[in-house]
């Protein structure tokens, strides 16, 4: 268990947050963050693979399949139809995910109007989860280790109760707290592998306490595993002020992810930036 620390300060300000996504296309339960293949979606291409609907044939993509050996069936004006010939419909929609946080709780983090921006973020990003239809589950590391706070839930107003009793202070296990990820994702992909994972770090990347080595490799190596596993990744950046180590962009990269400032997570920041780029 980690010394009890001290209670994180009130939540900033919410916002709309981006999507954030898993690549590919999955086949997940119905949602609204992730590509999927689905049986009700629209029509993005034709296969020759059997779809899961008899009715799903694309009657197009058929006939020119079958237009070019009618001669050799002895057609002119009729079609002749073979089995070969039948092209199905492949649907696209999207689907819910697993979203995973990982909150850096350590006292790197643990300043006043950091962390009340990173609870605040955490706070968006629960809303957002609850209104495309996704599992959550919270992880927080500091101190010596890290503990899955929420297990993985549908509840994401229970996950907004664990996140109000958020604890800060210590060192920063961020190797220990990747790992205990890792574990938790392995886990649920034997109990629902259908649906993908994303999970999200927010760190300031300041990682104090190894497993065996120096903090920040072990941090990395902690990644990479992340990665080998196809696990979908994205890094919140939470470093601030002049002297930045840039430790969480490394993570980002080991653990093949994308790395987002936390002041990016917002869609309104988003569309300022969009703006400004127009306007210049």
């Amino acid at each position: 268990m980690p010394p009890l620390g001290r209670a994180a300060p009130p939540p900033g300000p919410t916002f709309r947050a981006r999507r954030l996504v898993v690549p590919g296309v999955g086949e997940g339960a119905p949602g609204r963050r992730s590509r999927a293949r689905t049986e009700l979606g629209r029509v993005v291409r034709a296969s020759s693979t059997p779809a899961r609907r008899v009715a799903d044939v694309h009657l197009p993509a058929t006939v020119a399949a079958a237009a070019p050996h009618q001669p050799a069936r002895g057609r002119v004006r009729r079609l002749l139809l073979q089995p070969a010939d039948v092209r199905h419909a492949v649907r696209e929609g999207r689907e819910g995910n697993l979203v995973l946080f990982a909150v850096d709780a350590s006292g790197s983090m643990a300043a006043k109007a950091r962390m009340a921006a990173v609870t605040g973020a955490v706070l968006s990003l629960l809303r957002d989860a609850y209104q495309r239809r996704d599992k959550v589950g919270l992880i927080t590391f500091r101190g010596a280790g890290a503990e899955l706070v929420l297990p993985p839930t549908s509840s994401v107003p229970a996950a907004r109760v664990r996140l109000d009793g958020l604890r800060t202070g210590g060192r920063t296990p961020l190797a220990g707290g990747l790992l205990r990820a890792r574990k938790v994702l392995a886990i649920e992909r034997l109990r629902d592998p259908r649906r993908r994972a994303l999970l999200v770090v927010l760190t300031d990347g300041r990682a104090t306490v190894g497993l065996d080595g120096e903090p920040v490799r072990d941090a990395c190596r902690a990644a990479a595993l992340l990665a080998a596993d196809g696990v979908a990744t994205v890094v919140v950046d939470c470093e601030s002020g002049p002297v930045r180590l840039g430790i969480a962009a490394r993570i980002a990269r080991a653990a093949a992810g994308e790395l987002v400032g936390i002041g990016e997570l917002s869609v309104d920041r988003v569309t300022d930036v969009v703006r400004a780029a127009r306007a210049a």
